[in-house]
C-alpha cells in the first residue's frame, strides 16, 4: 500500500484540497459570519492554540479558470 501524506502546516493542507479538486471544475467557497477560531501552532494534540475572531464576513473563493 501506498504511503499516505500528512500535512503539517496550513498551506499543505490547503495545496493538498486545491490539488485534489483542479481539473474537476470545482469552486471553493468558505463564507463566515463572526467567526472564532482557536488557530494550532502545529498538528498535533499538544498544540497550543492563538484565538482569531473576525467580526463580518469573509468569503474566499477559488476557481480553476482553465478546467
Amino acid at each position: 500500500m501506498a504511503e499516505q501524506h500528512v500535512p503539517k502546516t496550513w498551506p499543505e493542507l490547503a495545496e493538498g484540497l486545491y490539488e485534489k479538486l483542479t481539473g474537476r471544475g470545482a469552486e471553493i467557497v468558505y463564507e463566515f459570519r463572526d467567526l472564532h477560531v482557536g488557530v494550532p501552532s502545529h498538528v498535533g494534540a499538544d498544540a497550543e492554540q492563538a484565538r482569531w475572531e473576525l467580526n463580518g464576513t469573509l468569503a474566499i473563493r477559488t476557481r480553476d479558470e482553465a478546467s
